[in-house]
């Protein structure tokens, strides 16, 4: 049976947290409120139907957070334990950590923050960069090198996304570049760091079995089904909020589909990888996020989803192992497949789809490219705010540019800062194993 590190390394988790969980209250009830109750009934309609219209989405992506995304990292035989509580750990201590950065950077007037649902997402999607980032170093890194990661990225997150959105007017509803391209480079800048250049060898608990497997993949399936709500909930409610679930949808059944075809033809015996299944299948929904709510036919989203699925498996059968050799790039879960690799398809995407919405709006094209209930120039004039088409797509193309930059630089400065001996780096022979942070009750114990 593995023996632990010495006590007092694991007596930093429950410091850290308690520490953060303290500082917290007292942040909360000196600075933190809720908006005052509304005496007009028409104010009380209007606040009623806000949250009726948005919980549910809100709800959703709690599911996909929690148990769809915790499943799926569930992969690894013996780090399940782990890898779901870590997972759920990381979720409250990210959005809380973002709603103070955001109610101390945009929300704090007159000596308060007034907290609602709308906020609370807005840290829920912060968290997630947190979340899929640690997945390049899943399982050879400790809860407390995972906090320390979570610290440092969100606010780098909040400043990357601002830039973006505010500066640049990037449009990206879904998150394809503002998270998904930014938590993948930050993650792979970390695990660079952390690890350096010694090639991390084989560990006889890294690979999967069929129940770890299948665990994966109904983590996989929650994802999928949820994934709409993730790209629509942000979207002005209404047409677009209707055209970014249509086309999500068919974003992903279009990669589900392409990712079996993929991986049926790379295997020599025609056999399905479930490795492929888990990822490729959710593919489509990273790339899809960024153009949902532009106007587009519905066949370009089908297209998309197809195209990332691809992406995402060639990813998985070449270049994942090319890394590893000519670049000592540990990526544990694969994030650079799902994530880096669609995202940048889908940033790319923007920018066509942008380039042809303004020819259309100028009436070179039909108007066939209008969303539902709508029309291109109705949508240029109002989205792109007089830039026109090709000054928007290249502020696509620097929004792109932004995310990257500055994910790999931050993640390759908090790699360097979580080798630092007091974070309590687990050892290479007891990496991958539960036994190391929980109490296993049905294990025999040890002489």
């Amino acid at each position: 049976m593995a023996v632990p590190p010495s006590t007092h390394l694991h007596r930093l988790l429950p410091i850290f947290l308690g520490l953060f969980q303290g500082a917290l209250l007292l942040f909360f009830a000196l600075f933190v409120t809720y908006d005052e109750a509304s005496a007009q009934a028409e104010d009380t309609n209007l606040v009623a139907s806000q949250v009726y219209s948005t919980f549910p989405f809100f709800q959703d992506i709690q599911v996909m957070l929690v148990v769809g995304l915790g499943l799926l990292l569930t992969f690894l035989p013996r780090y399940g334990f782990s890898a779901l509580t870590h997972n759920f750990l990381l979720l409250n201590f990210s959005m809380q950590w973002a709603l103070v950065l955001q109610g101390l950077l945009h929300h704090f007037h007159h000596g308060q923050i007034h907290l609602d649902l709308h906020k609370l997402l807005i840290s829920e999607f912060a968290a997630v960069t947190v979340l899929i980032s640690v997945g390049a170093i899943l399982g050879r890194a400790s809860p407390c090198q995972l906090l320390v990661m979570a610290t440092c990225e969100i606010p780098v997150y909040l400043a990357s996304e601002w830039v973006i959105v505010a500066c640049l007017g990037v449009l990206d509803v879904g998150g394809t570049i503002t998270i998904h391209v930014f938590s993948c480079y930050f993650g792979l800048g970390v695990s660079k760091a952390l690890f350096g250049a010694t090639q991390q060898p084989l560990h006889p608990k890294e690979t999967p079995t069929p129940r770890s497997d299948l665990m994966s993949l109904v983590g996989t399936l929650i994802l999928w089904v949820f994934w709409p709500s993730f790209v629509a909930v942000l979207c002005q409610p209404g047409d677009a909020q209707h055209c970014a679930i249509l086309n999500t949808l068919l974003a992903m059944s279009a990669s589900a589909i392409t990712t079996v075809v993929a991986s049926s033809l790379l295997e020599r015996d025609g056999k399905l990888s479930p490795g492929h299944l888990q990822n490729g299948s959710l593919a489509g929904g990273v790339a899809i996020g960024v153009v949902a709510d532009m106007p587009m036919p519905p066949v370009a989203a089908l297209a998309l989803g197809s195209l990332s699925a691809v992406v995402c498996v060639l990813g998985f059968r070449f270049l994942t192992p090319l890394l590893g050799r000519k670049l000592t790039l540990h990526d544990q879960c694969g994030i650079h497949n799902l994530h880096g690799l669609p995202g940048i398809l889908g940033a790319t995407a923007s920018v066509v789809a942008v380039l042809v919405a303004s020819k259309d709006a100028s009436g070179s094209h039909s108007s066939q490219l209008s969303p539902v209930g709508g029309n291109a120039s109705e949508v240029a004039e109002g989205q792109w705010g007089g830039r026109g088409g090709g000054g928007q797509a290249l502020c696509q193309a620097a929004g792109l540019a932004v995310a990257l930059g500055a994910s790999l630089l931050a993640g390759l400065l908090t790699g360097a800062a979580l080798r630092l001996p007091c974070l309590a780096r687990p050892p290479e022979r007891l990496c991958f194993d539960d036994s190391l942070y929980f109490k296993i009750q049905d294990q025999a114990e040890s002489p």
